[in-house]
């Protein structure tokens, strides 16, 4: 094979790669992106080229690089060193990973190992690659194969099943069975036609089955009444400088008094609503929460669940965060969060601190090796350097509701410990998962807020650092997987949009426009009921994960093994 149809052959790849992704691509080509790929791969693997080998990284990352390049430009609008990093960085990732495959397969091929069967390594492997990707420091999960149904939710309703991690496993079987159908060499129309029949068979039995369960799900009546404010608050203008907190408090106030009323029992604002100084350590003497405390009297049900950036103060001798910093010249240390609230006419405020972060712009990787880059992180308004996270997924819950001694309404915090006795009809309220901005495109990630109890979900983001690009579109349609993995509804609140009301099956109900300041209402239905996808998480990611180990692992030893051999010979 010649360079200049390597070269064609990866620029093909690539440019499928970006027409199939959303919110405007051709998912559907999808099926196809990687078999280019996969023909340069074996043009190498068979010497059916005679280029050296360093070349397929190169063709590969070229690949990889304008799919990142088609998918994630956007980001440049709020960073353009964040754009580099990347589309850039991923592309390098996804450019080793399929080294790696190669170099496990020729290895193999030493082995004795049939070529043709060698290539599903790299279903192994792209798939373990994914699921490390939504954990490791580096995590950058936007570009996930199965990510790319979410403009056609009523294709995938079985992620409630696999999650996100079962249509790529669609996509990449698919590719292989096209990839494979090309290199037959044993060609027949019969052959051909049967393998042809067994392509379509694989792409179109998913997506009846997932028709089946769309018009056949019906959620449990359980209505919840929440109303979602949609600011529109300039990030770069007015959100952090421009604009004082009291305005934007009072702005977001005056739209939630259009739609409130009584049976109001949530109202949502979008992340960091709140962005005065707010100390966890004395959350009551905040001037914010003593005017959202006011706001709620005369609504007994409401809850206001809202963004928040706020910090904690370490007290003398206490045991340090590897996040915390010191003041500069003042004595004492600090975290600082992105955080969620809920404020309600009980005493307690709940408290939830956003645990995936963003690479380069809330959190540095590694902390413990490279925290000294914190001084270089992104600026997008508000503090710089990494944030503070918690281990635990927190669930908002309803406060109890009961009739004091002395007349009205009364309302506590249930305790922890018997927070399973009482029913969601009894807390006068759902349970719910306070998911801030980055948070929402991790599917595991989510599922341990279901685990710890929550019926609803509630996204809480500020999309408009990347103006009107495909960046909020994508966003926006991640929430539909969400939806469908964990059958949970969502309220979105973005603040200069789009917010919305996503059902359990994952359409987008009551939707704003962009960059409009809107408030809105619905009623939406909480569940308890539980997914097998949150159940047993990532299956097919984590058992992919620890068969590449054992791969590379058989790899490692077979040439330690194997060079022993040559020694003594």
């Amino acid at each position: 094979m010649t360079r200049k149809k390597l070269y064609l052959l990866s620029l093909l790849s690539g440019i499928i790669f970006a027409l199939s992704w959303p919110p405007n691509g051709f998912p559907f080509l999808l099926f196809i992106a990687f078999v280019p790929l996969l023909q340069i791969e074996h043009a190498f693997s068979s010497g059916q080229t005679s280029a050296k080998r360093t070349l397929l990284f190169g063709l590969s990352y070229l690949t990889f690089l304008i799919w990142n390049l088609a998918s994630l430009w956007w980001i440049y609008n709020a960073s353009f060193g964040g754009a580099i990093m990347a589309v850039l960085g991923n592309a390098f990732i996804m450019s080793a990973v399929f080294w790696i495959f190669h170099l496990t397969k020729k290895r193999l091929l030493t082995l004795n190992f049939k070529l043709q069967t060698l290539n599903f390594v790299f279903i192994i492997f792209w798939l373990a690659f994914e699921f490390c990707h939504y954990r490791w420091d580096l995590n950058w999960p936007w570009l996930t194969l199965g990510n790319a149904f979410a403009g056609n939710h009523t294709w995938i309703q079985w992620y409630e099943y696999t999650g996100t991690g079962g249509g790529s496993l669609w996509v990449l079987v698919v590719n292989l069975m096209i990839f494979n159908l090309i290199q037959d060499k044993e060609f027949t129309v019969q052959i051909s036609k049967i393998k042809v029949a067994g392509i379509l068979s694989v792409i179109l039995i998913p997506i009846i089955i997932s028709f089946s369960i769309y018009y056949s799900y019906n959620e449990k009546k359980n209505p919840v009444n929440v109303v979602v404010v949609q600011p529109n608050i300039d990030p770069y203008n007015e959100k952090f400088s421009g604009m004082s907190f009291e305005e934007q408090l009072d702005k977001m106030l005056t739209l939630a008094k259009q739609k409130i009323d009584s049976s109001t029992e949530y109202l949502v604002f979008p992340e960091t609503a709140l962005t005065e100084d707010i100390w966890e350590n004395d959350l009551e003497q905040t001037a914010s929460i003593k005017q959202l405390r006011e706001f709620l009297k005369p609504f007994p049900k409401l809850k206001i669940i809202t963004g928040a950036s706020t910090y904690r103060l370490y007290k003398a001798g206490e045991k340090l965060s590897i996040t915390a910093r010191t003041f500069g010249r003042q004595e004492g240390y600090y975290d600082s969060y992105n955080t969620a609230l809920q404020i309600d006419n009980s005493e307690k405020i709940q408290v939830y601190h956003k645990s995936k972060l963003v690479l380069g712009v809330e959190h540095m990787p590694y902390p413990t090796v490279l925290g000294f880059l914190d001084k270089f992180a992104i600026d997008l308004g508000g503090t710089t350097g990494s944030l503070g996270t918690q281990e635990e997924r927190t669930v908002f819950k309803a406060p109890l509701q009961f009739p004091p001694s002395g007349g009205g309404l009364g309302v506590k915090v249930l305790p922890e410990g018997q927070a399973e006795l009482a029913s969601e009809a009894n807390l006068g309220g759902a349970s719910v998962a306070p998911v801030i901005c980055y948070e929402s495109v991790f599917g595991a990630f989510i599922s341990e807020y279901i685990r710890n109890g929550a019926s609803l979900i509630f996204i809480m983001t500020n999309d408009g650092w990347w103006g009107d690009t495909p960046g909020y579109k994508q966003h926006l349609i991640y929430g539909r997987l969400r939806a469908i993995e964990t059958r949970r509804s969502i309220a979105r609140s973005g603040n200069t949009g789009i917010s919305c009301f996503i059902n359990e099956r994952g359409d987008i109900l009551q939707s704003t426009e962009w960059w409009k300041k809107d408030v809105i209402k619905a009623t939406i239905n909480s569940n308890s009921g539980s997914t097998f996808y949150v159940l047993a998480g990532d299956v097919i990611g984590r058992v992919c994960f620890y068969i590449s180990g054992i791969v590379l692992l058989f790899i490692l030893i077979s040439k330690y093994l194997l060079g022993k051999y040559k020694l003594r010979q």
